[in-house]
């Protein structure tokens, strides 16, 4: 018969999460706050690992076995509130986990508390560590508010199997602890949980590198879209964006209008004040961009210090007051903020042909623009056919 030493187990498991916990902040390098949070996770609970090996070496039942055993619960329970929390952020939900936070101190207070008891520590302990877990697998089975891909799935796998051994750990501490004396007991469930905590934690950590790289591709696809200043839509995204929300609007015979603006003076504003006020102007514009528009206008920084508006089913007023509201709101914010009222010059162009493109009505814009400049500038002006 096949004999499985528990305890050899146990330490190449200790031994594997030490790596783990080492080689994961080396080898991700630069991460959010998420992947932090899981970096965390992993390295308490290799500590509460550390922690329970240290504790089996110390006489059984004194001060160090106390401390150092108290320790591994805390560790090994606060390792899971951090993990709990980096799948809420990886589900795009808050980092809020305040029942795994909550069950971490009931079973920390409780397993130090009754120590002296052993049945009761033992099935107090894996008992509350497996409902611990119970609410983390009830949270990644919640639909999650970004796309994911399936880590969700393994980490539900995973944390199932370690929650049902754990509980039978707990029911077989409480209930029959003649057959489980300590924490090296070659029972069988005491086997599976050894075996089991390895092949899990391997799962585990596999998830975590798969929800990382989902999370970083998210990243670079917001980047390739996102203007890396301001935070608007780049050209090219808005550009796309643009084709097919004017296929739509012919779809369903719906006013299209395009805003074509230019901050005024713009290079003078740097000249005079510097290229960081001049960098602030640009994002207190698309704060002001941001704060006048519906939710179907799109905006972008087209280059430089121009920016295109597509106001989806606006007719030509509804246009003009888009204008009105955004030139209002730099008077109210733009001083205050810069020090100088920021002002802007514009060209509009309407659709008037099914067959007008993007392209065509950014033109069209664009020479309405610079009539604007040539009048003035702080004005808006219309595209009108020659």
């Amino acid at each position: 018969m096949l004999r499985i030493d528990v305890s050899s187990l146990f330490i190449a498991m200790t031994l594997n999460l030490l790596i783990m916990a080492v080689a994961l902040p080396y080898f991700m390098g630069r991460v959010k706050r998420a992947a932090r949070y899981a970096q965390a996770g992993i390295a308490l609970q290799t500590a509460g690992w550390i922690f329970l090996l240290l504790s089996s070496i110390c006489q059984r039942g004194g001060w160090a076995d106390h401390l150092l055993s108290t320790l591994a619960m805390a560790s090994v329970s606060s390792g899971m509130v951090f993990n709990a929390m980096a799948f809420e952020l990886w589900c795009g939900r808050k980092p809020a986990a305040y029942v795994p936070a909550i069950i971490a101190v009931l079973m920390t207070a409780g397993y130090g508390i009754g120590f002296s008891h052993y049945a009761f520590r033992i099935g107090w302990a894996n008992g509350l560590l497996a409902l611990q877990i119970a609410t983390v697998i009830v949270s990644l089975c919640r639909t999650p508010q970004l796309p994911v891909g399936r880590w969700r799935w393994l980490l539900v796998i995973s944390l199932s199997i370690q929650m049902v051994v754990l509980a039978l750990r707990g029911v077989l501490g409480l209930f029959y602890t003649a057959e489980f004396p300590n924490f090296y007991a070659p029972h069988l469930v005491n086997q599976v949980f050894a075996l089991s905590s390895n092949a899990m934690m391997v799962l585990s950590v596999v998830a975590i590198l798969l929800a990382h790289r989902d999370e970083t591709a998210r990243e670079l696809e917001r980047l390739a879209t996102l203007d890396g200043l301001t935070g608007a839509l780049n050209r090219r995204a808005w550009l796309l964006q643009c084709r097919i929300d004017l296929a739509s609007s012919l779809r369903y015979r719906q006013p299209v209008g395009v805003l074509l603006l230019d901050l005024d003076y713009f290079k003078q504003i740097n000249d005079t004040h510097g290229h960081a006020v001049g960098d602030h102007a640009l994002q207190l514009f698309v704060s002001g961009l941001r704060a006048v528009s519906r939710a179907g206008d799109l905006f972008c920084r087209y280059g430089g210090e121009e920016f295109c508006v597509l106001l989806n089913c606006a007719d030509f007023d509804a246009v003009m007051a888009y204008d009105k509201r955004l030139r209002q709101w730099l008077v109210q914010h733009s001083a205050g903020e810069l020090g100088f009222e920021l002002s802007y010059s514009a060209g509009i162009a309407m659709r008037t042909h099914d067959t007008d493109t993007i392209e065509t009505l950014l033109q069209r814009a664009d020479i309405a623009l610079y009539q604007a400049k040539s009048q003035g500038r702080g004005r808006a002006l219309a595209w009108t056919p020659a």
